[in-house]
């Protein structure tokens, strides 16, 4: 009894760095490894034990903010547009170089980096038993024009940390970890979001597709990715797709993109499902004519379909009966957009989306029946109506909800359970591996747009329970 005293005294006094070291996994505890080595490795992984839990060694880990925040300040001046804006295009120069500076800042964390033909690049820490499916995570650096400094950022180079984080602790990973940065996230050069992790996930579809994509200044899509040194020699990309299984799991870090955090003081938020979004181009075409010549009754207004449509839009979304459903006409275009003359066409590109499919394919029925009724009603043609992409949404899976849950309690760090209105890479790795998402606030709910913030605090909290997570799911 004296001897078990005496190594709970030592386990709390201790320093931090050897409460948490984790040298060797279950088969050293086998092999008569060290007890006190086999109770901060199961301190990491949650699993019940003899001896009593000592959360308060976990909460000590230690993140180097002002390093981290620095990185991000460092990122941030890779822009094609003025502080504190950022725009950094895919295979821009910019781009380029902040791609180099991600694998430098990888490869001072001792990992071991790769890169794909469309250029998602992977960092990763060998596990001890590294045959084993590996534990991932990561987001985008990628920015549309005039965007702000921590929207995917935060998921790179926090991942980065969340590593250094625990190697400084000791820690060492059963299962590999690996850190990702995915190509173009963003849709801001050739109108495909997600693209790195869309074809990560195997999309033969957009593999084709790329092969004949072209941006605004009529540059393919291949030629730009060979001018940043991918695709080199190659039109087959089908090299980018991964097996499913080939993580066991994937975890990312993020703002909020939205105000509930910050509103309601919570620390961080635990994704359960992304909602997916379903893009709709649609076209009017009428006679047009002179504004003041023709009579108002005689007129076959395309700009009025148009309008009439986007209000159609809002009614189906509010009727759906759920506050998880939104709808947004993002673009309305007029023909030929003079004042004194009538819209001979219209063009409308609207976003639908809502975590449960079903209900937002029934939001799309809908307004293409309305579509159809206002092209009736006003004697326009409605000559195109075209789903341009039609994503499921995506769960997140138990194990890892329970793993995060576990880790912002051990730190003692409020959580909330939420949904992602906004869609983000873990959209489509949810089709290679289980999956789960990290929310932190930022400030007033701004993203995509200088203003972005998110406090050095935060941004820690997020870090030290991405960390944990990793922790527990590569000892599973």
């Amino acid at each position: 009894m004296k001897t078990v005293m005496a190594l709970r005294f030592s386990l709390l006094v201790l320093s931090p760095v050897f409460l948490l070291c984790c040298c060797h996994g279950i088969k050293a505890h086998q092999d008569g490894e060290d007890p006190t080595t086999i109770k901060t490795m199961q301190d990491f992984s949650g699993y019940p034990i003899q001896e009593p839990h000592f959360p308060n060694s976990l909460s000590l880990l230690s993140v180097d903010t002002l390093s981290l925040q620095k990185q991000i300040d460092e990122l941030s001046a890779f822009s094609d547009t003025p502080a504190p804006s950022v725009t950094r295009i895919l295979y821009s120069e910019k781009d380029v170089l902040a791609r180099s500076f991600i694998k430098n800042l990888m490869g001072f964390a001792g990992l071991s980096v790769r890169e794909d033909a469309v250029g998602n690049i992977f960092g990763r820490w060998d596990g001890y038993e590294p045959e084993l499916a590996a534990v991932s995570t990561g987001s985008h650096i990628d920015a549309i024009p005039y965007s702000g400094k921590y929207d995917g950022v935060v998921g790179v180079l926090g991942a980065i940390e969340a590593i250094n984080v625990l190697q400084r602790s000791g820690f060492k990973p059963k299962r590999s970890l690996e850190v990702i940065m995915f190509t173009s996230e963003e849709p801001t050069r050739f109108g495909i979001g997600c693209l790195g992790s869309r074809l990560m996930a195997g999309s033969e579809a957009l593999e084709k597709a790329l092969k004949k994509t072209v941006d605004s200044k009529n540059i393919s899509f291949l030629d730009a990715a060979r001018s940043a040194g991918y695709a080199k020699g190659e039109e087959d990309l089908s090299s980018v797709f991964l097996k499913k299984g080939i993580y066991s799991a994937f975890v990312e870090l993020h703002i909020e993109q939205g105000p509930i955090l910050e509103e309601e003081g919570i620390s961080i938020g635990i994704v359960t499902a992304i909602a997916a979004p379903a893009s709709i181009k649609v076209d009017f075409e009428g006679n047009g004519g002179h504004a003041g010549a023709v009579l108002m009754p005689n007129r076959n207004d395309a700009g009025l379909a148009a309008a009439e449509l986007a209000l159609a839009v809002e009614k189906h979304v509010l009727d759906s009966g759920s506050i998880d459903t939104v709808g947004t006409v993002g673009i309305l275009e007029l023909h030929p957009g003079a004042i004194n003359s009538i819209p001979s066409k219209s063009h409308l590109e609207i976003d639908t989306r809502d975590i449960d499919e079903d209900r937002r394919n029934t939001v799309i029925e809908k307004i293409h029946h309305s579509a159809l009724a206002i092209a009736q009603k006003r004697d326009v043609k409605l000559s195109e109506f075209k789903i341009v992409n039609q994503d499921p949404p995506a769960l997140s899976h138990d194990s890892i909800i329970k793993a995060m849950e576990a880790s912002s309690q051990e730190l003692k760090l409020a959580h909330k359970l939420m949904i992602s209105r906004a869609y983000h890479d873990s959209l489509f790795m949810a089709r290679i591996s289980p999956m789960g998402m990290i929310f932190i606030p930022c400030y007033k709910g701004y993203s995509h747009k200088p203003e972005e913030f998110s406090s050095n605090e935060d941004i820690a909290n997020g870090v030290k329970v991405l960390a944990l997570t990793l922790a527990k799911l590569s000892l599973y």
